[in-house]
């Protein structure tokens, strides 16, 4: 049995009296250097330090330790933590997790919030933009003593330079600090001796959030996007789910797949796109919206660079020779395909995939009222040819 005690910065002190008898009874304990050190000696196990890289030491801990095995773990084991990582490996039977009170708890009675009410972001082994929000309120979990002014930065470069900003280090220790200032002021002036046991409480200001398709206007392009009506006919055809990876080929300015990864809990997405301008671009998308896209080269050459998707959307190429040949190659059975279509060549080929691979073939025609002197009348939008199908099989 795996036994995973949670700690806090108040160290043996603030444990309850179930972690301690664990604690006292263990012959080995493993652990951060930190975590290993906040043990006093009432505890005579041996004390083993995680070895790099982690992840092998964990799979093997039952058969190399024998019987029982303790481990030490910041706060809650299961919020974004060791614990989750162990009954992932080993399951829940093999693993029993003593929790103290979370970061996120703690954070929250400081700054007066409610937890259910919090989004609660990791930026531990995850890029610093994705916690980059338009609005709401969330406890962002550091990597180390350099992520708060990362953070700063970014939302400062991504017009939330008035958000809220707290830092609150060694929470629940003697040693606790809290710091307030707005995300520009530490962006100009960034503390340089934030403890790397942080977590920062962050009120996204000006709040302008979207639940719906964003307007075209949110995203930075040349001309080159799934325009907004289209966009949400994509997405529903798309039909995403939590966790699911998308690419998003003939990017252009990555309006899809920013949807895609803002659509559910734990969507990301590649984007591959050929001009490096527009690369950029989506660079610039994916940081203002805080999503996790990963941005590739042309397609299908730069198609070895990420894991098979669960969807594919075709945006751009669709006429190009041998694309939707590789597209529906990569994809794996059971894996969705969307491709939108404005040409004529473009059609023809969604038309004879649509013969041979079934599916579904629709065609999308919108108006929107524009001035014709002192009166209105309608205007047509280029209509849009979507092919969408699910390839045959089970994953």
């Amino acid at each position: 049995m795996i036994v995973v005690v949670g700690i806090g910065a108040d160290g043996m002190a603030g444990l309850p009296p179930a972690s301690r008898t664990e604690l006292s009874r263990a012959t080995v304990i493993y652990g951060s250097r930190r975590q290993l050190e906040l043990l006093d000696a009432t505890v005579t196990a041996t004390r083993r330090t995680w070895p790099s890289p982690l992840m092998p030491a964990l799979t093997t801990l039952l058969e190399d330790c024998g019987a029982d095995v303790h481990v030490v773990a910041s706060g809650d084991p299961l919020l974004h933590g060791i614990g989750s990582t162990l009954i992932r490996l080993h399951g829940p039977d093999k693993v029993a997790v003593l929790p103290h009170v979370s970061s996120v708890t703690l954070a929250c009675s400081r700054v007066g919030w409610s937890v259910q009410d919090t989004e609660i972001i990791s930026l531990v082994w995850h890029e610093p933009h994705t916690a980059v929000r338009r609005g709401g309120q969330a406890v962002v979990l550091s990597r180390n003593g350099g992520t708060p002014a990362q953070l700063a930065r970014l939302l400062t470069d991504t017009g939330r330079g008035d958000s809220e900003l707290t830092i609150l280090e060694q929470l629940g220790g003697p040693k606790e600090l809290r710091r307030t200032s707005t995300a520009r002021e530490w962006a100009l002036r960034p503390p340089g001796d934030v403890d790397d046991l942080n977590v920062m409480a962050v009120r996204y200001l000006p709040d302008e959030r979207l639940l719906g398709t964003l307007p075209d206007d949110a995203f930075a392009h040349d001309g080159q996007i799934t325009k907004q009506t289209i966009r949400a006919a994509t997405l529903a055809a798309l039909a995403p789910r939590p966790g699911e990876l998308l690419w998003d080929v003939g990017a252009g300015s990555g309006s899809v797949a920013v949807e895609w990864c803002r659509s559910g809990s734990g969507c990301r997405a590649v984007a591959f796109e050929r001009d490096a301008t527009r690369r950029a671009r989506i660079t610039e998308n994916a940081v203002a919206h805080g999503v996790p896209v990963q941005v590739a080269g042309g397609a299908p050459e730069s198609f070895d660079v990420s894991a098979p998707p669960a969807a594919i959307f075709v945006g751009g190429g669709v006429s190009q020779p041998g694309l939707l040949d590789a597209c529906w190659a990569k994809l794996p059975a059971g894996g969705r395909m969307v491709a939108n279509a404005v040409t004529v060549e473009s059609e023809a080929t969604l038309a004879q995939w649509y013969s041979r691979e079934g599916g579904q073939l629709r065609r999308f025609q919108h108006y929107h009222g524009d001035a014709v002197g002192s009166f209105t009348g309608w205007r047509p939008a280029m209509p849009v040819t979507q092919w969408s199908v699910t390839k045959p099989g089970t994953t």
